[in-house]
């Protein structure tokens, strides 16, 4: 069966000036309407390259219980290597569609490229085209689902691989001495060295409605962090005090989520934050967030060392794919 693609339904939008029915959302959902245009505070911004460790094991603590979320700056991924990483994606998106196809995700698979074919519970559907595929570690690596167009396509994200994967670490490290814990403990109550690292390349094509439009809907992620390079066309919106607000473009910055099994690990000390995207009437919108997972056995629930008495297990323990399953297919999650 033949998938109509975003990409195609926006060059055929454009010229009429109006979206198909399916991509409206109801109007507690446009963001012409809910999007807030009042002073409210920044999504923090944190530099990763300050000297003081106590200092960012503060504002990182602080960042993921208040907001969940926050934009690290000088996190030590060089500014080339993300235009690469910018560059490689938008080109890859470019190509023919046949070109495309070549890397359609197959029936139930996770990996590959796609669009959200079922619709949500309002019947409706996001502006958005999508490429995954698995970038560390290398024993679960499929190079089927990675582009041989452009040719540097596999160089730039196995580097990028490498540079992502440390700042994980230096996150999952504050992350844990924030809770009074030994560095390496959220990491490793997240399965360790055997977390997934899935990117995921968003392509939000120009919408002549953005007012009417999602390209992602309200959401948390799954993971238990992710990390997000945007490109330089605002749409990231989280809430905040029951409020939609905008994130700020900043260049070359990452944005990082708390993601729900963190939220579980931490026993709801920190926040999975609720997203959503936006979409632009004339530009492209990419973002490239990669999602760090437990594999899928790995039982996560609330860490052994903050439980007591006093505090109670928020959560129940279950395998990752066991959550996730439930999550997608919106089954409910006893705790």
């Amino acid at each position: 069966m033949e998938v109509e693609r975003v990409q195609a339904i926006s060059t055929l939008s454009m010229n009429t000036g109006s979206i198909p029915e399916e991509f409206i959302r109801p109007e507690k959902e446009q963001p012409a309407i809910t999007t807030f245009h009042g002073p409210a505070p920044d999504i923090p911004t944190i530099d990763l390259s300050h000297p003081d460790q106590d200092h960012l094991v503060e504002l990182i603590s602080k960042a993921s219980q208040e907001w969940g979320l926050f934009q690290l700056v000088n996190h030590g991924i060089p500014s080339d290597l993300l235009h690469k990483l910018r560059t490689v994606g938008r080109e890859f998106f470019e190509l023919p569609q046949a070109e495309k196809e070549k890397y359609a995700k197959p029936p139930q698979g996770f990996e590959g490229y796609g669009t959200i074919l079922q619709k949500d519970a309002y019947g409706k559907k996001g502006w958005v085209d999508h490429l995954f595929h698995i970038i560390w570690p290398p024993s679960r690596i499929n190079y089927k689902f990675w582009p041989q167009n452009p040719p540097s396509y596999k160089e730039v994200n196995e580097e990028y691989a490498k540079h992502v994967r440390d700042v994980g670490d230096k996150i999952f490290k504050y992350l844990s001495l924030g809770l009074g814990l030994e560095e390496n403990a959220m990491k490793e109550g997240m399965g360790g060295e055997d977390l997934d690292y899935m990117l995921k390349i968003n392509y939000y094509p120009p919408c002549p409605r953005p007012d009417l439009a999602l390209g992602v809907t309200p959401h948390t992620d799954c993971s238990t962090l992710t990390i997000l390079v945007p490109n330089e066309v605002p749409g990231l919106q989280v809430l905040k005090d029951d409020r939609w607000i905008d994130a700020k473009y900043i260049p070359d910055a990452l944005i990082v989520h708390i993601g729900d099994q963190l939220q579980i690990a931490s026993n709801g000390k920190y926040k999975s934050v609720l997203h959503r995207s936006k979409v632009d009437k004339d530009k492209t919108r990419m973002s490239w967030p990669v999602f760090l997972e437990p594999a899928g056995d790995f039982p996560i629930g609330p860490l052994p060392q903050l439980l007591s008495p006093d505090h109670p297990p928020l959560y129940k323990p279950r395998p990752f794919k066991e959550y996730r399953f439930s999550k997608l297919n919106k089954l409910p999650l006893s705790n």
